[in-house]
């Protein structure tokens, strides 16, 4: 719990007995604006006695601009929930098809448009993302966790081939190296 005379600065991480997890993003004189996973923005007195603090920062540190707030509190949720983020696809596969015909050609071929089979790609990687989390937060020993984490760095690698769908590098999905 914190104690009544340590100011917490913008950044600091909490724990709220009802709110759960949030990351403080204002102070006032008398309070704090606190962002919560499931709850939003609340704001949450000074005086408030059962705030636990995570992972201080001092209110005396140069205050961060909003574009790196908001790119730690991304991260922040990425790690600590199955939030969906959008990742757009890129510009040259709008309004493309994929089309799967079969080796028989007795058979009739399969279209399917380009954005619901990327839109499904997505979804696996951002499902892989929350068992990674997941197996991190479990009471699996060190070495299960290792042997787990290499399994889904192999699986990332066979779904690079999709990385040519993306808009963005940073969405890529990144194998093992070796």
């Amino acid at each position: 719990m914190m104690s009544m005379d340590l100011t917490l600065g913008i950044g600091t991480r909490v724990k709220h007995p009802q709110y759960g997890k949030g990351v403080v993003i204002q102070v006032y004189t008398d309070s704090y604006e606190i962002t919560f996973l499931d709850y939003g923005i609340k704001t949450i007195l000074k005086s408030f006695q059962g705030l636990e603090v995570l992972d201080f920062v001092s209110d005396e540190t140069d205050l961060l601009s909003f574009e790196k707030v908001e790119k730690v509190f991304t991260r922040i949720i990425r790690k600590m929930s199955d939030i969906q983020e959008v990742v757009h696809m890129g510009n040259k596969w709008n309004a493309g098809v994929m089309i799967l015909q079969p080796g028989d050609k007795s058979l009739k071929a399969k279209e399917i448009p380009i954005e619901t089979f990327f839109h499904k790609i997505v979804m696996v990687r951002d499902r892989l993302r929350v068992m990674e989390q997941r197996i991190n937060a479990s009471k699996l020993t060190d070495e299960e966790k290792i042997d787990l984490q290499q399994y889904i760095t192999k699986i990332y690698g066979s779904l690079t081939t999709f990385n040519t769908l993306f808009a963005e590098k940073d969405d890529y999905f990144v194998g093992d190296s070796k």
